[in-house]
């Protein structure tokens, strides 16, 4: 049976001859790399101001309801007063992005390289396009500076950024926020899973559940961090 690109490419990392001086040296220089992306993301973000996190696939293209739902999301969060930061790609993001470029407001892209994605979209701020190489550092950035976390349909990596503001707002590491999943029909039926097999089983409580919201429409989205944002006051999130 013949291999595939992705085993194949396994093989080929796997393969490669490196020292154990080799890794610790990597290892070591690595350390100056993290805390530059960590300096240079705090620095720039702190300067901006309060802002609304969107997630969602990369994949997703214009023309598609979710692309025009996140564009009106960020238009809303715009006209409360927030910036909107995504992940500076395509699809969700760029929607994201161009929502809240054409609204007027702050338009941040904390963007990644990835095989399958390419420059920074187009309606990112020149100014506030910040690039990282580490998931887990930029992971931080968007949890230490996002007010909110709307989460549109996504893959691994919108699972993976709601799994960690769910996870940071039951530990009480994080300031409770504002976390926003967007489309019934598509998030359904994970939240079946967390209710009949994680709850079922005793690995959360019930009163985890009012950590998110679940809604249909770009103004129930809207409305959700509005609401939250008249009963407390607007700060960073500084606990991380």
């Amino acid at each position: 049976m013949p291999i595939t690109e992705r085993e194949e490419k396994i093989i080929r990392q796997s393969f490669q001859p490196k020292s154990w001086n080799d890794v610790k040296t990597h290892d070591s220089w690595s350390v100056f790399k993290i805390m530059a992306e960590f300096v240079d993301g705090m620095e720039k973000m702190s300067k901006i101001g309060p802002c609304v996190a969107i997630f969602g696939s990369a994949r997703t293209k214009p023309g598609d309801k979710y692309y025009q739902m996140a564009e009106d999301i960020a238009r809303g969060i715009t006209e409360l007063g927030f910036g909107v930061i995504t992940g500076g790609g395509p699809g969700i993001m760029e929607a994201g992005n161009k929502g809240a470029k054409e609204a007027g407001g702050i338009s941040v892209g904390l963007e990644i390289l990835l095989p399958f994605e390419g420059k920074c979209n187009d309606y990112v701020d020149f100014d506030k396009n910040i690039r990282f190489n580490y998931f887990f550092v930029r992971k931080n950035i968007f949890m230490r500076y996002a007010q909110g976390y709307i989460a549109m349909p996504g893959g691994f990596g919108t699972l993976d950024e709601m799994s960690e503001a769910l996870t940071l707002i039951q530990t009480e590491k994080l300031s409770d926020f504002p976390v926003v999943l967007v489309g019934k029909d598509y998030w359904q039926g994970l939240i079946d899973w967390f209710r009949n097999t994680m709850l079922k089983e005793q690995m959360i409580k019930e009163e985890d559940f009012d950590i998110f919201h679940v809604v249909d429409t770009a103004e129930e989205a809207v409305k959700v961090i509005e609401d939250f944002y008249h009963r407390f006051s607007v700060k960073p999130n500084l606990e991380l």
